[in-house]
């Protein structure tokens, strides 16, 4: 009988341990595909490459995102997810260069929108680490929001009308937010035990979070 106490405890600590572990390594990856993401997109700005169009964003998204989902128990996970990140990279450079030309404080802009989008991603995985709190209830919310975000914005793109974008970008803010709350949670209860897939969706959360700070200060400075 007295056994039962010290494997339960042992379990616990391997827990622990698992989730810890999971933990940093999403980060260290996470911050390995943000500064190969912000050199790509470097390149894009210096090289200024043109912006390969929406369709070809989607579909290079998309199939990139559904190779590391596919390889995520791999190290071929590792190699697809660098390249999503850097495609990612490649399309944010010619955005980044547009607020940048045709701003007269696009620098400002730019500069604030990295700021705040830096600030809350730490703000909000250092409360999420720290409070312990389980977020899991947010799911299906946040599918429903993302899913419905995006329908509208393929609508504000095709039918050319600039409020509903903004909308959609102040939806986003709020759905990225909550994102991220959500997949640390899922980190430290052990509901994401895959770091390449917890990686993805931070990365992802970080990048639609920052365009579409970048899209909202842009049309507060009156010349979006």
């Amino acid at each position: 009988m007295a056994s039962y106490p010290s494997t339960i405890a042992s379990t616990t600590r391997s827990s622990a341990l698992t989730t810890n572990k999971v933990l940093r390594n999403t980060y260290l990856l996470l911050g390995a595909t943000l500064a190969f993401s912000a050199l790509t997109a470097g390149v894009s700005m210096l090289l200024n490459l043109p912006h390969p169009g929406l369709l070809i964003t989607l579909v290079g998204y998309f199939g990139l995102l559904f190779a590391v989902t596919k390889t995520q128990n791999s190290s071929w996970g590792l190699l697809f997810i660098f390249l999503l990140t850097g495609f990612m990279g490649l399309t944010l450079g010619p955005i980044i260069s547009m607020y940048l030309k045709f701003l007269p404080n696009g620098a400002q802009v730019v500069t604030t929108a990295l700021g705040v989008t830096a600030a809350t991603f730490v703000g909000l995985s250092a409360y999420a680490v720290k409070s312990q709190k389980d977020f899991s209830f947010m799911g299906g919310f946040l599918t429903v929001g993302i899913i419905g975000a995006f329908l509208l914005g393929l609508v504000a793109v095709f039918f050319n009308m600039p409020t509903l974008s903004l909308v959609v970008s102040g939806v986003f803010v709020i759905a990225m937010a909550g994102l991220i709350l959500y997949q640390t949670s899922a980190i430290i209860h052990g509901g994401e035990t895959n770091y390449i897939m917890a990686t993805v969706t931070l990365y992802v959360s970080i990048y639609n979070l920052f365009t579409s700070l970048l899209h909202l200060l842009g049309a507060a400075s009156g010349d979006d």
